[in-house]
């Protein structure tokens, strides 16, 4: 039987971090552009695992990953009021580099379409 509580509130808690990480003062946070990727909820939960990545790569999102776990106390607080939950679940933050990949990616897309379309060009 699937759980969508988990779902649920695993969404609920990326939404509501996403505010909140804009509110957060440390330099090594607000010196880069910060994203959540995903949140996965324990089954009981009690811990939130939340991936970050940055668009300047994994290097900055591990320095961001070691401002949040300093904040973390500040942001679960602001999490239990935004949430109402019973137990506001403990946060662990990764670093994760997936945006940088997908940059990557789409860059790769890029190079192989124009040639396509230069070469569309000249039989015109």
């Amino acid at each position: 039987m699937p759980n969508y509580r988990m779902d649920r509130t695993g969404e609920d808690i990326m939404r509501e971090l996403t505010a909140i990480l804009r509110t957060v003062k440390d330099p090594r946070v607000t010196g880069t552009m910060l994203s959540i990727v995903r949140v996965d909820v324990t089954r009981d939960l009690s811990y939130a695992t939340v991936y970050i990545s940055s668009m300047s790569g994994i290097d900055a999102a591990k320095e961001a990953v070691k401002g949040l776990k300093s904040a973390a106390g500040y942001m679960r607080r602001e999490l239990g009021m935004a949430l109402k939950l019973r137990h506001t679940p403990e946060l662990r933050f990764i670093a994760d580099d997936s945006i940088e990949y997908s940059t990557n990616i789409a860059a790769m897309i890029n190079k192989i379409s124009k040639p396509e379309a230069v070469a569309d060009e000249q039989e015109d």
